[in-house]
């Protein structure tokens, strides 16, 4: 399970170091930093797939997601005693993220590439990279790291140093394998490529999931929705289907889904609802009925991943709706470690009240930065990033 999030100079998002429990609600007000943290999250699976350079240079490059506020903020300026000026420069430009578990940290940071070297020039080169074992970096517990394109590896208490293992424009979790002498490279590449996110299901008349497709088993629920109606199957096939079950009839009580199979292999998802003569199709459900069957195929996978990760799941619901998908979401904590993105209080409060456990960081903004609610330096996680 992931315990600490740490991001620096994301957008709004000047220095941040959060603690994550098995089920974290991230809430605030609209410009507060909710979806750059979501961003960031993904930014950081991206890394180990080698897609995070190409989506920093979809947002314009690196120079356009940079923190574009000064590089400290001095008490006076919070004070409202002197306006917010440009401070000079004292530290190479770096974007950097990362996350911590009990077992394993990583953390990478991003520079600029030297003006008018390539045609790339959108793209961020990896300044360091590191992996390490326990919550915290610390020398002795440094397992790998990467500066430019040279890798070194612990080798019990010496080092194996890896020349030119990468390209600066590349990730070492996604360019460097090796079971025999880096197997913890292997492991949190693994671990970040099973993260999952799920953000604006479409439920328009065009929406993917209402449409027959052809079904196979579905042990995830895909990022369109498309084979909405294979999923829920597998889950009912191979899956908790009871959870399934419960899960249809908390939001719509007495409904029964079904899934139909056309000529062709062609599944569709369909609903028995109480009252009417014949099952709705998928093309009939109203958008909040489809989405919240859309979020019980997300949550209820037979295969879950490390981490789940949901961008205002409430869009498009019903109010009464609110607290079924609460239960939704409690259930699918048993199987996994959830972040949920909301600025829905309704929401917010039904988590917090059926929760066992729950972590809440609420977002505000001060001086165009992004902070925690009621946060000072000493209730932040220890966080070390790897230096250049």
């Amino acid at each position: 399970m992931i315990t600490t999030l740490a991001i620096e100079n994301y957008r709004s998002l000047r220095s941040l170091v959060v603690g994550l429990g098995r089920l974290t609600v991230v809430t605030g007000a609209n410009g507060t930093g909710k979806s750059s943290l979501y961003r960031a999250l993904r930014l950081l699976a991206d890394s180990s797939r080698n897609g995070a350079v190409a989506a920093l240079a979809r947002e314009g490059g690196l120079a356009s997601t940079l923190w574009a506020g000064p590089g400290a903020i001095g008490r006076a300026v919070r004070a409202g005693e002197h306006p917010v000026q440009g401070t000079v420069r004292r530290g190479p430009v770096s974007l950097r993220l990362g996350f911590a578990s009990d077992d394993f940290g990583y953390a990478i940071d991003f520079g600029l590439p030297p003006p008018g070297a390539s045609f790339f020039g959108l793209d961020p080169l990896v300044k360091r990279e590191a992996v390490w074992a326990g919550p915290v970096l610390r020398p002795s517990a440094l397992l790998a790291e990467r500066a430019g394109s040279a890798l070194r590896i612990r080798d019990g208490r010496s080092w194996l140093a890896v020349p030119d293992a990468v390209a600066p424009f590349d990730s070492m979790l996604s360019e460097y394998t090796d079971p025999q002498r880096a197997p913890e490279l292997l492991t949190v590449r693994e671990r970040i490529r099973s993260w999952r996110f799920y953000d604006h299901l479409r439920t328009d008349a065009e929406a993917p999931a209402r449409q027959a497709r052809i079904g196979t088993r579905t042990p995830v629920l895909g990022h369109d929705g498309g084979d909405l109606a294979a999923a829920l199957q597998t889950i009912r096939e191979t899956g908790d289907g009871g959870a399934l079950g419960a899960a249809v009839d908390a939001a719509f009580p007495g409904s029964e889904l079904a899934i139909d199979v056309a000529a062709g292999g062609r599944f569709e998802v369909r609903l028995r609802q109480p009252g009417l003569l014949r099952p709705l199709g998928a093309a009939e459900l109203s958008d909040g009925t489809l989405r919240y069957l859309l979020w019980v195929a997300a949550l209820l996978s037979p295969r879950p991943p490390a981490l789940l990760v949901l961008n205002e799941p409430e869009t498009s619901l019903h109010p009464d709706l609110i607290r079924p998908l609460a239960g939704l979401i409690l259930t699918g904590v048993a199987r996994t470690q959830v972040v949920v993105v909301s600025h829905a209080r309704a929401l917010v409060n039904a988590l917090e009240h059926d929760a066992a456990e729950l972590t809440r960081i609420e977002l505000v903004k001060e001086l165009g930065e992004t902070a925690v609610a009621g946060q000072g330096r000493l209730d932040q996680p220890p966080w070390q990033w790897p230096k250049r």
